[in-house]
């Protein structure tokens, strides 16, 4: 059976939830540590559509090497800014 928008008011926000899960922060609380820890939930999303398009041969493993480093240099950016 499938369900379209027409028929759930909240099919997109469900949706995005599927497609962009996230977890809450159990950490200790800084505001720091809360934007850092929203930077690797997002690197950790990226990273993984970048595998899966690999795998399905959409991506060379060089450009998912290289986009995957990008990515991880951007989060040592963000971490080196927040100082933690």
């Amino acid at each position: 059976m499938q369900i379209t928008m027409a028929e759930d008011p909240d099919f997109l926000a469900k949706l995005s939830d599927f497609l962009y899960p996230r977890t809450s922060y159990h950490g200790q609380f800084q505001p720091e540590y809360l934007v850092f820890n929203a930077n690797l939930q997002e690197f950790s999303q990226r990273v993984n559509y970048i595998c899966n398009l690999q795998t399905v041969g959409k991506l060379s493993p060089e450009d998912a090497y290289n986009q995957i480093k990008m990515l991880w240099k951007q989060l040592k950016r963000v971490k080196k800014e927040l100082k933690i």
